[in-house]
C-alpha cells in the first residue's frame, strides 16, 4: 500500500537550483528532508503530505494529526525511524 505521511515543515533548506525547494520535516519527533517541487507555497509551519520523500499537498493541522494518529496505530510509520 502506498501511504501519504503528515509532518510539519520546520526549515526549508538548501535549494539546489530554481526549481527544487527543500524542506526539513518533522514527522512525530523523527526529522526527514523533504522535496517541495510539487507544493512550492509550502512554508515554514505548514503540515504537508508526504509520499516517497516528496510533500505531495498541504494539510491542515488538525487533519495532520489526526492521520498521523492512525498510522501510528496501524503499525504504518515504523520505516520513518530509517536513516535518509
Amino acid at each position: 500500500m502506498c501511504l501519504a505521511i503528515p509532518g510539519k515543515i520546520m526549515r526549508i533548506t538548501a535549494q539546489l537550483d530554481e526549481t527544487f525547494r527543500y524542506a526539513q520535516v518533522n514527522f512525530g519527533g523523527i526529522l526527514k528532508d523533504v522535496n517541495l517541487y510539487m507544493t512550492p507555497e509550502a512554508q515554514i509551519g505548514d503540515y504537508v503530505l508526504v509520499h516517497v520523500g516528496v510533500a505531495i499537498s498541504l494539510i491542515d493541522e488538525e487533519e495532520a494529526h489526526k492521520v498521523f494518529q492512525y498510522l501510528v496505530e496501524m503499525g504504518e510509520v515504523e520505516e520513518l525511524n530509517t536513516p535518509n
